[in-house]
């Protein structure tokens, strides 16, 4: 049995488990008043269950009689989002409130899961505090509010002090373009041949992060207009030459053996290797991750480093010849939805409003390293010195892209993913595995909603 074909199995297994669980409360609800609450958890991510069972206690409080039923799910974020859907196609399975990222929104609204909360953000004090570009995060074509943003995020390099010092690399590190970043790799290799020097996440194993914290940094610094989707047009891009170029950076990285063996991309924990064990033992120059890479290394987090405060550095993803805006970021986030099946959705908007009151928010955002998406938490002292890094993450916000708000986004995401995969396998050139991604997208939106750039 491959690898692939387990995973799919223990996909399904796990995705029954959890509709088990659900339907087993789910014909006392009504009477009983029972809130089901799902949301990923796992061992290098637990601050969901965290803030969940804060909320329920306080929720408790405040509904006597009332049972909220925490339903953890331990799974990735790929498969945790496999389950979830799955789930959500029935009243029987369906949570009542539900963690869910933003990327799935517009999918979800279409597919009719989820329910729209503007009479109830109408009434609530606290939906003025939220910033205007993260309640647009939860929004639908209709202008309506489907999702309350839990924080947004961005990605930067992180990169090792020691490492980059024996190579005689300056602190701060900023590179200003891609070249600048192949020569600081070829510069820590040859001073440390033991050392990864670049690392940058290719392939499906990873999943999203593969494109949020890799491909889109290189893809949407190619120039003007080089992305997966034309606003203007409202289509999708084919025949980029930014899509080939980024995929040519990629696979010199991996050919050059910059990066980590194709095989150890190509595992879905792959990320835990370089931030659990190669940062903290100076095996690793840099990588690309998000601004919640510090909870990681905190004390309490699955990697606890004392020294990360000292021993790395930020810097801004280049450009690919330096030019404007002279870096890339992405943004994306989470979200807490409820369910258009929700017997009870008046309990559900409240035990949302108290899981996303100032104090739960503060507290998750300083703890999660997420960027605050409330005015009110922004401003406060405890979150501006959550970690050495919160100015720098948030800084990167001014160049920072996102996602296509598209439904069909994640099939669209997939295909790229492959597009990375093929290449740093040495299964295709870069040339090829882009003309296999446009074949693949127009196959997915249809060739009249593609644009040629």
């Amino acid at each position: 049995m491959n690898r692939r074909f387990r995973r799919a199995v223990a996909v399904a297994a796990a995705a029954a488990t959890l509709i088990g669980l659900a339907g087993c409360s789910a014909s006392t609800s009504s009477q009983s008043k029972t809130l089901k609450i799902t949301y990923e958890k796992t061992d290098s991510f637990t601050v969901m269950d965290t803030l969940m069972k804060k909320a329920k206690t306080e929720f408790e409080a405040k509904h006597k009689g009332v049972k909220v039923e925490l339903q953890p799910v331990a799974a990735d974020d790929t498969d945790y989002s496999t389950k979830l859907s799955l789930a959500l196609r029935s009243a029987s399975t369906a949570p009542d409130v539900f963690y869910e990222d933003t990327f799935k929104v517009k999918a979800d609204i279409e597919a009719g899961y989820l329910h729209k909360l503007d009479s109830y953000v109408k009434d609530w004090a606290d939906w003025s505090q939220y910033l205007d570009s993260a309640k647009a995060a939860g929004q639908g074509d209709d202008g309506s509010v489907y999702a309350i943003p839990l924080g947004a995020d961005t990605r930067v390099i992180w990169y090792n002090k020691t490492v980059l010092a024996k190579a005689g690399l300056p602190d701060p590190w900023q590179p200003k373009t891609w070249d600048d970043l192949l020569s600081a790799a070829a510069k820590i290799k040859a001073a440390e041949p033991g050392v990864v020097p670049f690392t940058m996440y290719a392939g499906t194993g990873t999943g999203e992060g593969t494109v949020m914290q890799s491909f889109y940094e290189l893809l949407y610094g190619t120039g003007d207009g080089q992305g997966l989707y034309d606003d203007s047009a409202k289509k999708w891009i084919v025949g980029s030459q930014g899509f080939v170029d980024s995929l040519t950076f990629l696979k010199t990285l991996y050919d050059k053996k910059y990066a980590v063996t194709p095989a150890e991309a190509l595992d879905p924990n792959v990320w835990k290797t370089v931030l659990g064990t190669m940062f903290p033992k100076n095996k690793v120059g840099a990588t690309v991750e998000g601004s919640y890479t510090p909870s990681f290394w905190e004390k309490g987090g699955p990697f606890p480093w004392p020294d990360y405060t000292k021993d790395v550095g930020t810097a801004i993803f280049p450009t690919q010849n330096g030019q404007a805006p002279g870096g890339v970021s992405m943004s994306g986030g989470w979200t807490l939805a409820m369910s258009a099946k929700s017997a009870n959705p008046d309990l559900a908007f409240d035990f949302m409003s108290i899981a996303l009151n100032h104090d739960n928010a503060l507290w998750y955002d300083t703890t999660n390293a997420k960027i605050a998406v409330r005015k009110d938490v922004a401003s406060e002292p405890s979150y501006l010195n959550a970690n050495p890094f919160v100015k720098a993450v948030t800084d990167a916000m001014a160049v920072s892209r996102y996602r296509p708000a598209n439904s069909v986004y994640p099939k669209v995401s997939v295909a790229a993913q492959q597009a990375t995969e093929a290449v740093i396998t040495g299964q295709q050139s870069p040339q090829q595995a882009a003309a296999t991604y446009d074949a693949a997208v127009k196959q997915i939106v249809g060739a009249d909603n593609t644009i040629a750039k």
